[in-house]
């Protein structure tokens, strides 16, 4: 692993830290909002007086924090895989160039210590799930890994009921930050409930007793998008309905499902779903750096 200086030292004087995914860089959004809105999220972070570190595999080498070169690589290259956490070894072996996703970012950051990480949506259970047996491993890997993740509940594009129901049988502790809905991603409410929080002195209280009962795997924490970006869930599901369509005329299947559906929610939203994605990233960063010191400070 090459840990960035600054994010080394921020580790060995037990600074708080936020980590980051790359996928949304490689993958969620074309150049050069993605390098745009990944040095935004950082500056966000960093304005809070927390270390972000933003996680990639560049070449075979696992990168936790990525310099304004590193960055602007992975926003620009054209051949970089979209990492799980079982494609890790295969990237590194392989000397490949790697995006990590939430399942992927969760278990690196954990495994050098860092207990925050921020995204937009989680993956979760697909709409056709029936037909395709998908479900995302970062639903797994958050029913494993020790560690806070803050996200706008999971993406739009998938089958709510059911990926909370699946939270709920992998054990994965699921609250919502000034919220007790599930959150819809481009949409605040679900009309699923979940258990509320109103303090960041609570969420840390939640993981101190969840590590203390040595219960594994995350505490998911869920925040609505902001209220001034939020788009109506009559309007998106139309939407999401539409790109699935284009989707299946286009035999599109696996690991290259959701980029195209975002892709595609992108153009037929003329960019509005674009500027939900954007809102809720920026909100979330904000929210788990102000998270990560409070469990510093406990």
């Amino acid at each position: 692993m090459i840990i960035k200086n600054e994010v080394k030292q921020a580790l060995d004087i037990d600074r708080p830290i936020v980590a980051l995914e790359s996928t949304l860089i490689a993958h969620g959004l074309p150049y050069p909002e993605n390098i745009k809105i990944g040095k935004e999220l950082e500056k966000i972070i960093r304005d809070e007086g927390v270390m972000p570190a933003t996680i990639a595999i560049i070449k075979g080498e696992i990168h936790i924090g990525l310099t304004d070169t590193e960055l602007e690589f992975i926003a620009k290259e054209k051949d970089v895989w979209k990492l799980s956490t079982r494609e890790i070894p295969i990237c590194m072996a392989q000397k490949r160039t790697g995006a990590t996703t939430v399942s992927a970012t969760s278990y690196i950051a954990h495994k050098i210590g860092i207990s925050l990480f921020s995204t937009g949506g989680i993956g979760g259970v697909h709409r056709e799930v029936a037909q395709t047996w998908d479900i995302s491993r970062d639903l797994e890997e958050l029913s494993e890994t020790e560690i806070i993740v803050v996200s706008a509940g999971a993406k739009s594009i998938l089958d709510l009921p059911k990926t909370v129901e699946y939270l709920e049988t992998k054990g994965v502790m699921l609250v919502g930050y000034k919220t007790d809905e599930f959150p819809a991603f481009h949409t605040r409410k679900s009309g699923i409930p979940i258990p509320r929080v109103d303090t960041f002195e609570e969420i840390v209280n939640i993981y101190k007793y969840k590590k203390e009962l040595g219960i594994k795997g995350a505490l998911l924490v869920t925040n609505p998008i902001p209220q001034k970006d939020e788009i109506p869930y009559e309007k998106i599901d139309m939407w999401v309905k539409k790109s699935l369509e284009m989707a299946h005329s286009a035999h599109i299947e696996g690991k290259k499902v959701t980029p195209f559906l975002l892709d595609s929610l992108a153009r037929v939203s003329n960019g509005e779903s674009v500027t939900a994605n954007l809102s809720l990233l920026k909100a979330n960063a904000g929210i788990a750096a102000k998270i990560a010191k409070a469990l510093k400070n406990a």
